[in-house]
């Protein structure tokens, strides 16, 4: 099996390239239809922010290495994947300061599709007891720009990749490294991200990682709805748990509403495999996040029903923590510890569903997953999942 290999950038080798334009006529290894570009915004707050757009043919995606190598749009045929937040992004990194007073510096860049939170913490701010912040909002990892980054072409297979390093490392703390592939076939209206973190510390690291994955209109609108297998549920605090008993559908744009987050324990095959569906009101369109339990065992579901201008939005959150403060977690349980050397390795599939049999057929699998358990459903938030 041959594979073509370009290298964008490698900071240790000094190479960074500026543009860059793949077709099958410079690439063969490309299949015919397929392009691949490169290229450096110029303006505003996007100025200095490297995208790659890759193109199979069919499904579209702009992948942001500036951005800890997150992914900002797709789109299959005229179904946009994404969300309209109320800044005009990609932002680069220099103007999110992640360490302000609140902690909540991390919104100022965040607009993408397919965002990744940690890797030393990734839930909600935490300040130390004389009020100095300790954790910033969501953490470090999606603001930091990959130190490589090359594109694969499998001329056997068609697969087509972009492969990228993140580096999440600083003197006497945490020294982890983000290794992803992001995939796609010609064709297709699907891409998979597999993702390995690393710690490259001669002693044991620690690590958290939610993929915040989050969707606007068309597919969110009053009427959508969400699914997926269910083992356990929860509201996170007082403000979602009136909302319980809509937990997974959607209402229509209200001014100043305040976010509802649900806490989920998936259920999984015999193999941990498993997926949520968003799809919009008739159920002629939709999406599915596919991840495996054993990998991610935890789903965070945010709901923000404020107007379009505000953020109407949607997050599928597959994690291997819940969005909490970190000293939370890991009095819980759930923040991870990697020996010197060890890795962990994730992956998550997201799969634009274009038809209302693309949209019943997943959903048909997903009442297989749940098959003859039923769901227990908390209706207050539960202390083990929140503080």
């Amino acid at each position: 099996m041959a594979k073509q290999k370009w290298v964008i950038t490698d900071v240790s080798r000094g190479i960074w390239v500026e543009q860059l334009t793949l077709t099958h006529d410079i690439a063969p290894a490309l299949p015919e239809g397929v392009t691949v570009n490169k290229r450096t915004l110029h303006g505003g707050r996007s100025e200095g922010v490297e995208i790659i757009e890759l193109n199979n043919g069919r499904l579209r995606l702009v992948v942001l290495p500036t951005r800890g190598m997150g992914i900002w749009r797709a789109w299959c045929g005229d179904l946009e994947l994404g969300w309209k937040a109320p800044i005009r992004g990609p932002v680069h990194p220099r103007w999110v300061n992640l360490w302000e007073p609140s902690g909540l510096g991390w919104l100022d860049g965040f607009d993408e599709l397919f965002v990744r939170c940690g890797l030393e913490s990734n839930g909600a701010p935490e300040f130390d007891d004389h009020g100095v912040l300790r954790y910033p909002l969501h953490g470090k990892i999606a603001n930091l720009p990959a130190s490589r980054v090359e594109i694969v072409a499998d001329d056997e297979t068609g697969e087509l990749s972009i492969c990228g390093e993140v580096l999440e490392s600083r003197l006497f703390f945490n020294k982890l490294k983000l290794s992803t592939v992001i995939s796609t076939l010609p064709n297709s209206c699907e891409f998979s991200v597999t993702d390995t973190v690393t710690n490259l510390a001669a002693v044991p690291g620690e690590m958290e990682l939610l993929y915040h994955i989050n969707f606007g209109r068309p597919l969110l609108e009053p009427g959508s709805r969400v699914i997926l297998p269910i083992k356990r549920l929860a509201p996170r605090d007082a403000v979602a748990a009136p909302e319980i008993d809509r937990w997974d559908s959607y209402g229509a744009e209200t001014p100043g509403k305040p976010e509802t987050v649900y806490f989920i324990q998936p259920l999984g095959d015999g193999k941990g495999f498993t997926q949520a569906v968003l799809h919009n009101e008739t159920g002629t369109r939709g999406v599915r996040v596919g991840f495996n339990v054993q990998e991610l065992p935890y789903f965070t579901l945010w709901k923000n029903e404020q107007p379009t201008c505000d953020g109407y939005v949607t997050g599928l959150e597959p994690a291997v923590n819940f969005p909490n403060r970190r000293s939370f977690e890991k009095a819980k349980g759930r923040v991870i510890t990697l020996q010197p050397g060890e890795s962990r390795s994730f992956t998550v599939t997201v799969s634009a569903l274009c038809s209302s049999d693309a949209v019943s057929s997943a959903r048909s699998e997903i009442l297989r997953l749940q098959g003859s358990i039923a769901p227990e459903v908390l209706r207050e938030p539960w202390p083990e999942w929140s503080p």
